[in-house]
């Protein structure tokens, strides 16, 4: 089992950035991948960013370019680095872990809003 708890959402302006964290506990060296979705009012939830355990990335078409996906093992900590962000980035972020024989789990989410 795996625990995941985001952190790091909040208010920012368009055009600033924000960095999100997951940290990670439990049976964390059978984690496959990580990754990041976003679910905004109304829409379906969408993946935003992965990465493996061999540290192949892939992004969502809005975001490449403007976000970065990264993990520190040492800190059982999965990140999202967030720049030039824009109102339709505001959503509610996930973070996202997947197990070696494909068990799902998912954090409570943490609220993005990128003001006008």
């Amino acid at each position: 089992q795996v625990h995941l708890v985001e952190s790091g959402g909040g208010l920012v302006q368009g055009g600033g950035s924000l960095r999100l964290s997951c940290a990670a506990s439990g049976n964390i060296l059978s984690i496959n991948q990580m990754g990041w979705y976003r679910q905004a009012p109304g829409k379906q939830r969408e993946l935003v960013a992965f990465i493996t355990s061999g540290g192949i990335t892939n992004y969502a078409d809005s975001v490449k370019g403007r976000f970065t996906i990264s993990r520190d093992n040492a800190k059982n900590t999965l990140y999202l680095q967030m720049n030039s962000l824009k109102p339709e980035d505001t959503a509610v972020y996930y973070c996202h872990a997947s197990m070696n024989w494909g068990s799902n789990y998912w954090g409570q989410g943490t609220q993005v809003t990128v003001s006008s």
